[in-house]
C-alpha cells in the first residue's frame, strides 16, 4: 500500500467509524451497487424527460456508465489486478459482504461520477446534488474497507472523463447534423 492510501485509510478507519456511520454507509454504498440507482435514474429521466429536454441527458448517463464499465471493469481492473484492502489486512471486520473482483479502479465511483457529471453538465442545481451523492458513494467504499483511496479517485476521474467524452461527442454530432 502506498503512503497516501495508508495515511488516508488509517485516518478514516480511526476517526469516522461510529454506530451512526457504520449503519449509514453500507446503505449508501448499496445505492452504487452495479450502478443500479444511476441506471434507474437515467431510465426515469429518459421516460419523464421528453418535454423538458432531459431525455438526451438520460441517454448520455447510460452511455457514460457503459463507457466507464468497458474501460474500468473490463480493461483496467484486469490489467492492474490490485487486491482489495481487506485482502491485504486478513481478519479485517467488514460491514458488508466482501465484494469480489479487483480493486482498481472503483466501479461504484466510476458509475456514480459518470452519471452525476452528465446531470451536472445539464443542470448545475440537480448536478450538485448528484455529485454530492456520488462523492458519498465513493467515500463509502474507502470507509467500508473495500477500496483504497486511489481506487476511488481513479474511478471518480474515469467516470467524470467518460461523461465529458460522451457529452462532447453528442454535442459535436448534434452540431454537425444541424449544419
Amino acid at each position: 500500500m502506498n503512503p497516501f492510501d495508508q495515511a488516508v485509510m488509517s485516518f478514516i478507519q480511526s476517526n469516522f467509524h461510529n454506530p451512526l456511520t457504520d449503519s449509514i454507509f453500507p446503505f449508501i454504498t448499496y445505492l452504487g451497487e452495479s450502478g443500479v440507482f444511476w441506471i434507474l435514474l437515467s431510465l426515469l429521466i429518459i421516460i419523464l424527460g421528453r418535454r423538458n429536454g432531459w431525455r438526451a441527458a438520460g441517454c448520455l448517463m447510460l452511455a457514460a456508465m457503459v463507457l466507464g464499465l468497458l474501460i474500468g471493469e473490463a480493461a483496467l481492473k484486469n490489467i492492474v489486478c490490485r487486491p482489495r484492502p481487506f485482502h491485504d489486512a486478513p481478519g479485517a471486520a467488514l460491514l458488508i459482504p466482501p465484494p469480489s473482483g479487483w480493486s482498481f479502479p472503483s466501479g461504484h465511483s466510476c458509475a456514480s461520477f459518470a452519471a452525476a457529471t452528465v446531470i451536472f453538465l445539464r443542470d448545475k442545481r440537480f448536478g450538485t446534488a448528484a455529485l454530492i451523492l456520488a462523492a458519498l458513494i465513493a467515500f463509502s467504499r474507502v470507509f467500508l474497507f473495500v477500496h483504497y483511496p486511489t481506487d476511488v479517485l481513479a474511478g471518480s476521474l474515469l467516470g467524470a472523463l467518460c461523461a465529458l467524452a460522451v457529452t462532447f461527442a453528442y454535442r459535436r454530432l448534434r452540431k454537425s447534423r444541424a449544419a
